[in-house]
């Protein structure tokens, strides 16, 4: 297994990889170390990252870009709105209200949401990695913005599951760049020269459009001024998070020791300028503003898997939203905002609520301030049902529910119990078999309260079970019973878990696809290659080898498939290719077979000759007549060559061979183990062991103890006199 890091872009993509000497950025299939965020349906398959991208002037309306601007969004919000109008491809309204892609696959309309899109991409890049790697890639740690909603978050859990991708941690991407920075910085930063070309650093580019309209290209200049000019709206945005950013921390410009810059846009020159009248310095540019997310990811992901040891180096996230939760009483919370977990929090979290219900209820997530999300962006999370459960009276019975922050930034509600009060009859107070808490005891009569989850196990740990005497004299023992309760969520515009699984299963159904036409043109090309190579090869390198009737029909069925390649085999099936291919081979393997035949041949020759001059020199120090037996065998293996040859030798180039270089290998052979057989038995010695054992068992016990001894001082004595 192999941990990396993915860094999803609105145009492209980056993969990290944590090995052992550090983290590296990955190649693709055309040695580029960024893949564009497209995915392209083409008639019968699907194009993905730079092919993808090359389809995209082609097939406009079935290539798929910035996705990552959809996912978890709105169809009716005002931002999608604005940016469905540019997208060349179709969008529609789901049920749901979210966003759907159709367009026209293996001649039919399909319809796909932008997770599912995401998830093809997700599976693309696992593949590049797999493939470099010779691994199976599943853990990993992705990053996100720090401004996606949990809706957000959610989408990109899916599209990672759907690619049969194991997420460790979805990270914000500036906490990975600062986890990079924070690292590496002083022993393996790479600096970059504020002098290299940049396409927006120039004070004029190229501008060249393809098949704008009515299959016109457009094609000029513009100049960095228009540019700026053209996007001055856009420009202007830029101060505002800033500021925003200086508000919330509490600091002012003076106190800002240094600023950072990273990402594609930020090599525009227009936002330098804005920074560094902002910050009153100039930005530094000290990290690869292109790879730093993905090694910042990757990095995380070896810390959190196993497979790695990394030095400790604490990493916090806070939390961009203030989360609420409600009941249909009202809401829960112990801020003074109505937020159970405050904007700028770390996370993750967990917060324990004790709640006094009679049967089941909801619970309500929410955002507490709207202000703080994009506008139209709903400000409902998730409801989740707290039950069914019984109370043995009908008085409110305390419910503890455990919520979570969780390490993705998605918030749940993991677990719930029923606590009740009982008492054991024993007469002997058990002080260890139930435990109750303190705090939660003290709470009872102060509705709904959020205690750490810490204290609160603490407390549970360290408290006895009370004692109460009855009527009897005899003292019984007191408890709090807990029983879980089953939780059930349903997240507002999330996927359904049988949604996710029929999306697991169409993304297995297009690999498939892909595969099977990728093995097509892998057989297309194998065809075209053998036509190509055999056409030469028949008319010079097997030109003797071959009849002029076998080299004219050869080469008509070779002029034959190379036309049927650019006509009506241009798009077939695998079956198709092969069938061609198989019966070209047909054709040409005779011809080829006498031509390596006859190199073989002479190779197995030489073979079988230096086996027969070697034993005749090794057999010359042997006895006379095992000489004698090995020299007889080397002469007729000799004799049997020298005939077959002689006969091979008779006939024409472009006949089929009698002697076959396979024969003379198995002769060699079999010379060898007759040679070697003849050596072999003679050489052995007589051995005592092998005196008859029905002889032995018929003399008396004595007689075989006296014979042993005198066998053993047989052996003894021989072996002093060698």
């Amino acid at each position: 297994m192999s941990v990396v890091g993915f860094d999803i872009g609105n145009e492209n993509c980056v993969i990290g990889v944590a090995k052992q000497r550090g983290i590296d950025v990955l190649l693709n299939d055309e040695s580029k170390r960024e893949t564009p965020a497209v995915v392209s349906f083409g008639e019968k398959q699907r194009f993905m990252g730079s092919i993808g991208a090359a389809s995209a002037t082609k097939n406009p309306r079935s290539t798929i870009s910035q996705v990552k601007r959809l996912i978890g969004r709105r169809f009716r919000e005002p931002d999608i709105e604005n940016d469905l109008r540019l997208f060349p491809f179709e969008c529609l309204e789901g049920q749901d209200g979210g966003v759907l892609i159709r367009l026209e696959y293996l001649g039919e309309m399909h319809t796909y949401s932008p997770v599912q899109i995401l998830g093809m991409l997700f599976s693309h890049l696992k593949q590049i990695a797999e493939k470099d790697l010779e691994l199976n890639v599943s853990d990993c740690v992705i990053g996100i913005p720090s401004y996606f909603t949990d809706l957000q978050r959610r989408a990109y859990l899916d599209a990672a599951t759907i690619a049969g991708l194991r997420p460790l941690r979805l990270m914000h991407d500036c906490t990975a760049t600062a986890l990079g920075y924070g690292t590496w910085e002083g022993e393996t930063l790479m600096r970059f020269c504020s002098d290299i070309l940049q396409h927006s650093s120039r004070s004029k580019a190229p501008l060249n459009i393809e098949c704008l309209m009515d299959e016109k290209d457009v094609k000029g200049f513009i100049k960095r001024d228009e540019f700026e000019r053209l996007s001055l709206n856009l420009l202007d945005r830029i101060s505002v998070p800033c500021h925003k950013a200086l508000l919330d921390s509490g600091l002012t410009v003076e106190k800002i020791h240094s600023v950072e810059l990273v990402g594609s846009g930020s090599r525009i020159p227009a936002i330098t300028r804005i920074l560094t009248s902002l910050f009153n310095r100039e930005p530094s540019r000290t990290i690869n503003a292109s790879e730093c997310v993905a090694r910042g990811c990757a990095l995380q992901c070896a810390m959190l898997s196993p497979l790695y040891r990394v030095r400790e180096y604490e990493v916090q996230d806070a939390f961009p939203f203030s989360i609420g939760f409600s009941t249909k009483e009202s809401p829960i919370c112990t801020l003074s905002n109505s937020a159970l977990f405050q904007k700028h929090r770390s996370f993750p979290s967990i917060k324990i609520l004790c709640l006094h219900r009679i049967d089941t209820f909801h619970m309500e997530a929410y955002y507490a301030d709207q202000n703080e999300l994009p506008a139209g962006v709903s400000p409902k999370i998730s409801s989740s049902m707290i039950g069914p459960f019984q109370v043995s009276n009908m008085e409110a019975t305390k419910v503890k529910v455990r919520v979570q922050l969780n390490i993705h930034g998605i918030v749940t509600v993991v677990s719930a119990s029923l606590l009740e009060d009982g008492v054991d009859d024993d007469s002997l107070a058990k002080s260890d078999d139930h435990l109750t808490s303190a705090k939660m005891e003290a709470e009872a009569n102060h509705g709904s309260s959020a205690v750490p989850n810490s204290a609160e196990d603490s407390n549970l740990k360290r408290m006895k079970p009370s004692s109460i005497s009855s009527g009897d004299g005899l003292r019984k023992s007191k408890f709090v019973k807990r029983l879980d309760i089953p939780v059930s969520e349903c997240v507002f515009g999330g996927i359904a878990k049988a949604e996710l699984s029929e999306a697991e299963k169409t993304e297995h159904q297009l690999v498939q696809q892909d595969l099977k036409m990728e093995h097509a043109k892998e057989m297309k090309n194998a065809l075209e290659s053998y036509v190509y190579e055999m056409r030469d090869k028949v008319l010079h390198t097997y030109c003797g080898f071959s009849t002029e009737s076998e080299r004219e029909g050869i080469s008509y069925n070779l002029q034959q498939t190379e036309d049927w390649l650019y006509e009506d085999g241009f798009d077939e099936s695998v079956d198709a290719y092969t069938e061609k291919l198989e019966y070209l081979k047909k054709l040409v393997d005779p011809i080829e077979n006498r031509y390596k035949e006859e190199e073989a041949r002479a190779r197995a020759s030489k073979d079988l000759l230096d086996c027969i001059t070697n034993y005749r020199m090794v057999v010359e120090s042997h006895p006379v007549g095992e000489r004698d037996v090995v020299i007889d065998e080397c002469n007729k293996a000799e004799q049997w060559l020298q005939e077959k040859l002689q006969h091979q030798n008779s006939l024409p180039k472009n006949a089929d061979p009698i002697l076959w270089s396979n024969e003379i290998k198995r002769k060699s052979e079999a010379l060898d183990m007759t040679c070697k057989h003849i050596m072999r038995s003679n050489a052995s010695p007589p051995s005592f062991e092998d005196e008859d054992d029905s002889d032995q068992r018929d003399k008396p016990d004595g007689i075989r103890m006296q014979q042993l001894k005198h066998s053993q001082k047989d052996k003894k004595g021989n072996c002093g006199v060698l």
